[in-house]
């Protein structure tokens, strides 16, 4: 069990969850506010404290901590990455022949929300006077698919994908169509969709599209189609602690109270007894103080400046967070300056 906190420390450092309310949840620790402490802003002190931990990064999703911050700067890099870190994103749709069954509008829509793997910092902003794109700020791709029937399939069969021929038109009938130069500058850079299984359109026989699109390089705060992060989200670390010793009956409904992995029952002399084993993976639901025996032996907290981001990246391909993971690692000393 943790060494219990001063009621200052408490108030100044962690957010309370009680039965009927949550405490401690605005910031306090601002110049004169608390005598004794010493809360005037100083850059060694900040240097010191700050610091951000990666805990897992693959192709799809980015995790890790910041530690050492106010909610408002965590809350600014999460709008960041979500309105102001550049990607390419299909702005234009020349439709030459759409006979299926989806408006062009709402086709329009959906290939604009597509994500496109093409490196942004290679490719300038287009001005938006300009009537046709360059090979410096515009990526041209095409759709072009016809639906026919199947001659080889089988009489009595009445599955449509034994019946037709490309039917079913995914984001990886989408090919990319190079401008100028750009078959040799981008030769290895394989541009097109970052997945190729995003269904746009069913057709039947008879049925073809035919789509030029411009992919143009833009921000999130001018459409969502641009944002390189399909959610981005931050919560407080969880805190738990046991108060007291709880063994037996009572451990193991302790920890069917918490998610997976927070609680685990050891062996202690023979008898089962309760620990907080990663509060991290708790999701404050305070099922806990549903029991009447049990509330009273837990304290529910969070860590008020120990932030736990989340990002689900929608183009990790892009070449935008190749070295996030380093980035963030070197950003306190960034901030610093």
């Amino acid at each position: 069990m943790a060494a219990p906190m001063s009621n200052v420390d408490e108030i100044r450092d962690r957010v309370i969850l009680g039965e009927f309310g949550v405490r401690n949840v605005h910031t306090t620790d601002y110049p004169g506010n608390y005598p004794g402490y010493d809360d005037t802003w100083d850059l060694e002190k900040f240097k010191k404290n700050f610091r951000i931990d990666i805990v897992n990064s693959d192709e799809n999703m980015l995790e890790f901590d910041m530690i050492g911050i106010d909610a408002a700067i965590a809350n600014a890099f999460r709008r960041i990455l979500l309105a102001e870190v550049p990607t390419m994103a299909i702005e234009k749709v020349f439709v030459y022949n759409n006979t299926s069954i989806i408006q062009d509008e709402i086709l329009a829509h959906r290939l604009g929300l597509v994500p496109i793997k093409a490196d942004p910092r290679l490719f300038e902003y287009r001005n938006p006077e300009d009537q046709e794109g360059t090979e410096i700020d515009t990526i041209q791709l095409q759709l072009k698919v016809k639906c026919t029937r199947n001659p080889r399939a089988p009489k009595d069969s009445s599955d449509p994908k034994e019946l037709y021929l490309n039917h079913m038109v995914y984001s990886g009938d989408i090919k990319w169509l190079p401008i100028g130069n750009q078959a040799d500058v981008f030769a290895d850079a394989k541009i097109g969709p970052v997945h190729g299984d995003i269904l746009l359109a069913q057709l039947r026989p008879g049925q073809e599209l035919d789509i030029v699109m411009h992919c143009v390089k833009g921000i999130g705060k001018d459409h969502a189609k641009f944002s390189p992060v399909a959610t981005a989200s931050y919560r407080l670390l969880p805190e738990i602690t046991l108060l007291q010793t709880i063994e037996g009956e009572q451990a193991e409904r302790l920890k069917r109270c918490f998610s997976p992995g927070v609680i685990e029952i050891q062996n202690v002399n023979g008898r089962k007894v309760a620990k907080v084993v990663n509060s991290r993976l708790d999701t404050c639901s305070r099922e806990v103080l549903r029991h009447d025996d049990l509330k009273s032996l837990v304290k529910l907290g969070r860590v008020r400046d120990h932030f736990i981001c989340t990002f689900a990246i929608k183009s990790i391909e892009l070449g935008l967070f190749d070295d996030l993971p380093n980035a963030l690692s070197n950003l306190p000393s960034v901030l610093s300056f």
